[in-house]
């Protein structure tokens, strides 16, 4: 019995005093090793089943917050003007390494003459310093584009079309695609002038004055209504271009900027095509007249789910523009969506239909033709579990509950690593983009910009202690002083009603504002007359967001950019100590 309990040491020796240490760091070693292999097993499994988030949005439990922001900033995310698919495009486009250098034309009269134009050219017999200018002359069109080009040398042409007959014996109109040689977006530009042409006495002809941006219109070619639109336009062979020295198999889509604008309606074409298709449709809501951000990213949450569902997208066109943007400080009814963005773009990118006209078709053709609607009432029924819904028509109907009732929520959840938002189909309105740029061509494209934003952030100490003194004209000038040559022009953007506070700059620049070009959406301009008829014959009134739109941009084709918050202060965008939320 004595030897009893040494026997039961000996048998577990591991736990004498001598082996406790070694025990203890075998031990640690196994845990560590341990949580290492579930470590390397957690990472896996996250790397296999993440899914980046959208590339212009955050997650949505951040857009939330977001989305239902009261701030009322200039220029902020949550009210400044939306980011869409053309914002993304890379400006290094193939597309615009083949541009026509002067040395170029040159080869103009071999390249585009005709046998027909060279026989009629060559019966003219000797000409009269008084007969008519023939616009269709290739020596015309040579000199029409020699001097174009060297009138505009911060300008790269790419295209010219071929001259037509102005409004006088001595006038032609020309028209050319474009692009300016330090710009930043990813566009494409289309301008159409008069030019006065003089015959010497020897009957040489040359340039006597051009006119203003968009001055040629019947250099301006229209389609038809509902005709030639988009991809299956056909090449126009009326004009002279540069072959490209390589071609992309798959070239990304540019905004064409200045061309006659189609954004006619759809419409079905037959009863029995009507039936065949598939449907979605978004109704109801609580998105109707909030922010555009927010606007937008339901839209594209629609949109996205119409891509996945492979189904053509029943679209409501009216909006409602958020009191934010406003100049009376109230929501307001009757806009469109073709106000503010490219809907002929989207119709090339995607099969929609307006939902006045696809009410209208389903009246007449369902009961007749057995057609079906599939109702969900739950946003959380996600995407996926439609997929094999079978009738004619998925209306997804929303309730009035905030925030449950915003379209985006569709996307979230399970849905939000599956529904991609088809970015690249939206465009911002090529109208609005067309004042941008015939306010830069009154520049001659040659100008720098600066954002100076004051209003109700000036006047709050609190939040931005520095901004007001910062964008005095006398800060400004000793700002601007070593980033801005003088004697140039300078582009402001800016939300300070009274621009004779920037008076003093003008002693060292020639300064622009917005105002200074109303003329071009004013009740004489084409602005004015295609919405007008756009909007069934009610005028259109050129909005705040509008202002904002087009003063952003134009501010964006300044050749050097000066930001409020980056340049002129040290006071963060959106309020005191938030400058690494905002930069994240």
């Amino acid at each position: 019995m004595m030897n009893q309990p040494a026997f039961m040491l000996s048998r577990n020796g591991s736990f004498r005093a001598e082996n406790l240490g070694a025990n203890a760091i075998a031990m640690i070693k196994n845990l560590c090793f341990t949580l290492f292999v579930v470590g390397v097993l957690v990472f896996t499994i996250i790397a296999a089943t993440y899914q980046p988030e959208d590339p212009l949005f955050h997650p949505s439990s951040k857009m939330t917050t977001f989305l239902t922001s009261n701030s009322n900033a200039t220029f902020k995310s949550d009210i400044g003007v939306v980011k869409t698919g053309e914002d993304f495009v890379a400006s290094n486009q193939t597309a615009f390494e083949t541009f026509i250098n002067i040395t170029d034309v040159d080869s103009v009269v071999q390249a585009t003459t005709t046998p027909e134009e060279t026989e009629a050219i060559s019966e003219t017999g000797e000409c009269r310093t008084d007969e008519p200018v023939n616009c269709r002359d290739p020596d015309v069109f040579h000199l029409l584009m020699r001097f174009t080009i060297e009138r505009f040398q911060d300008i790269h042409f790419y295209r010219f079309g071929k001259p037509v007959a102005g409004n006088n014996a001595s006038s032609c109109h020309m028209a050319w695609r474009f692009r300016p040689k330090e710009g930043k977006a990813a566009a494409f530009y289309k301008d159409y002038r008069s030019f006065a042409l003089v015959r010497a006495e020897n009957c040489t002809l040359t340039v006597a004055g051009i006119g203003d941006y968009h001055s040629g219109g019947n250099a301006r070619k229209r389609r038809g209504k509902g005709k030639g639109r988009g991809r299956n336009r056909e090449k126009d062979k009326e004009v002279f271009e540069k072959v490209p020295a390589k071609v992309d198999e798959n070239p990304v889509a540019l905004p064409d900027v200045g061309e006659t604008v189609d954004d006619s309606l759809p419409t079905v074409e037959s009863e029995g095509s009507f039936g065949h298709s598939k449907y979605l449709i978004y109704s109801g809501g609580g998105d109707r007249c909030k922010s555009m951000n927010q606007y937008l990213w339901s839209f594209m949450c629609m949109l996205g789910e119409a891509q996945y569902l492979n189904r053509t997208l029943v679209m409501d066109l009216s909006m409602c523009l958020s009191k934010m943007y406003t100049s009376s400080g109230q929501d307001e009814e009757g806009k469109d969506f073709r106000f503010y963005f490219d809907f002929e773009h989207l119709m090339d990118s995607a099969p929609v239909l307006d939902q006045t006209q696809f009410w209208s078709d389903w009246g007449k053709w369902q009961k007749k033709d057995g057609l079906s609607l599939h109702l969900v009432e739950d946003f959380k029924v996600a995407p996926m579990k439609l997929a094999n819904v079978k009738d004619t028509v998925i209306m997804r109907k929303f309730g009035s509950v905030e925030p449950d009732n915003y379209w985006y929520r569709v996307c979230e959840g399970e849905a939000e690593s599956v529904i991609e938002r088809p970015w690249h189909m939206i465009w911002k309105s090529r109208r609005l983009l067309d004042i941008a740029s015939a306010i830069s061509a009154r520049m001659n494209w040659d100008f720098d910009a600066a954002h100076v934003e004051r209003g109700e952030k000036a006047a709050n100490k609190e939040q931005w202690p520095n901004l007001e003194r910062d964008t005095s004209p006398e800060a400004l000038m000793s700002a601007l002083k070593y980033k801005i040559e003088d004697g140039r022009n300078i582009y402001i953007a800016t939300n300070e009603k009274d621009t004779s506070f920037f008076d003093p700059l003008k002693d060292k620049y020639s300064t622009h504002f917005l105002d200074e070009y109303s003329d071009l959406w004013n009740t004489e301009s084409d602005w004015y007359a295609e919405m007008t008829k756009l909007n069934n014959g009610t005028p259109v009134d050129f909005d705040s967001y509008m202002r904002i739109s087009v003063d952003t941009e134009v501010f964006l084709r300044g050749k050097k950019q000066i930001e409020t918050f980056n340049d002129l202060t040290k006071d963060c965008k959106d309020g005191i100590n938030t400058c690494t939320t905002s930069a994240s």
